[in-house]
């Protein structure tokens, strides 16, 4: 039996993409092979049959939807309960207080480690410090350090996507500790069948096309580029709804900025994968994505994607055949190809099918085998080595 220490913010399904990302893999754990201790802030007593640990949490400044582990409010119960444990393998979700704990623990009692890069931290700097401009080159060059020496002290670093894990050897981060582990989606959850042209006729009192966005609602999702391209579609008169699913610290000020667009607040995923079919046009043009889940599921489900030539999105995407990649900020770009498909049925058709075709080759159960494989692997090394 091999034991994991699992260390997270938060383990809430559905919360975020993170967490969406980790349950597929806490739903998939081979009970009979592994047994695992979770460690968070926010979560239940247990998951799956498994302890869940938690200890004191504090609420972020700026995202009071997050908030953040103080592994040093617990050290002394959460070290008894850690020995008693005994723990194989060290698996950590983020850089931060809590990840930097299970780092030194691991370090102390010389246990391999693995890490996924769930959130892109440093693409958020510009939204964080707006106000305050020339603190953000400073800003980014200390969080590009110590991420380069958080991830270069983990054995095993699992990185959604090309484009994030060239940053990340840009930051200094050893490409030998780096390996590509994409994220699954369920194609039988998000699919075209779920399309319901009643639902958009009933949310939006007409039958004209939809631009969809579907994200949580908080400025680093470049929310302002969002508002831009609301406004300017309205000032060309364009034939279009605007549904926003979603809910987040910055909904009240989209809201009154986009006083013409359909806000849904949080939806579950039967009713995103309605919307997602249901729509014509998804508009995404976050560029702090590590990852990405809402393209694929909007892909999946056949809707046509507008999104930002930035972050790990950019990578689903080949220019006009599965989708369209615009420069991240600049609104006309967006509107442009907004246009295009509103106005092309036929183009429309063709990025639906090349996007719900290229959403098929992703498998959440052989990406969770590969991980539990990397897990027996990083455990053997760790006997072999003698630690």
């Amino acid at each position: 039996m091999i034991k994991i220490a699992f260390f997270a913010e938060i383990l809430i399904p559905d919360f975020d993409g993170a967490s969406r990302t980790m349950f597929q893999l806490i739903r998939r754990i081979p009970a009979d092979r592994f047994e695992f201790l979770f460690i968070c802030g926010l979560g239940p007593d247990e998951l799956y049959g498994f302890e869940c640990f938690r200890i004191p949490t504090i609420t972020l400044p700026k995202n009071t939807t997050y908030k953040m582990a103080v592994p040093q409010l617990a050290k002394r119960k959460l070290g008894a309960r850690l020995e008693a444990f005994a723990p194989d393998v060290v698996h950590i979700a983020t850089p931060s207080l809590l990840g930097q704990y299970a780092l030194q623990y691991a370090g102390d009692h010389r246990l391999p480690v693995l890490s996924i890069y769930h959130t892109h931290f440093i693409s958020y700097i510009e939204y964080y410090f707006k106000s305050l401009p020339f603190l953000i080159p400073f800003v980014k060059s200390k969080i590009a350090n110590n991420q380069k020496n958080f991830y270069n002290r983990c054995d095993l670093v699992y990185v959604p996507a090309e484009g994030i894990m060239a940053e990340m050897r840009d930051m200094g981060i050893e490409a030998a500790r780096m390996k590509i582990w994409k994220r699954g989606m369920d194609t039988a959850l998000f699919s075209p069948e779920k399309r319901n042209p009643e639902l958009m006729r009933r949310l939006t009192g007409n039958d004209l096309p939809t631009v969809l966005f579907a994200s949580r609602l908080v400025w680093e999702k470049n929310l302002e580029t969002l508002i831009r391209v609301y406004e300017r579609c309205r000032s060309l008169q364009l034939p279009c709804n605007f549904v926003v699913a979603g809910d987040g610290v910055a909904r009240k000020a989209c809201e009154s900025r986009m006083s013409g667009a359909v806000f849904l607040g949080t939806v579950d995923h039967e009713t995103l994968s309605e919307l997602y079919a249901s729509a014509d046009i998804f508009l995404f043009p976050s560029i702090s994505e590590s990852y990405g889940n809402v393209v694929l599921e909007a892909m999946a489900s056949g809707l046509p994607c507008v999104l930002a030539d930035g972050g790990g999105s950019r990578d689903f995407v080949e220019q006009g055949v599965n989708g369209f990649k615009c420069v991240p900020n600049d609104e006309a770009d967006y509107v442009d190809k907004i246009t295009r498909l509103l106005e092309d049925k036929t183009l429309r058709h063709q990025l639906s099918e090349a996007g719900r075709h290229y959403s098929l080759a992703f498998d959440w159960d052989h990406l969770a085998e590969v991980y539990f494989e990397d897990l027996k692997l990083l455990c053997n090394k760790a006997k072999l080595l003698g630690y």
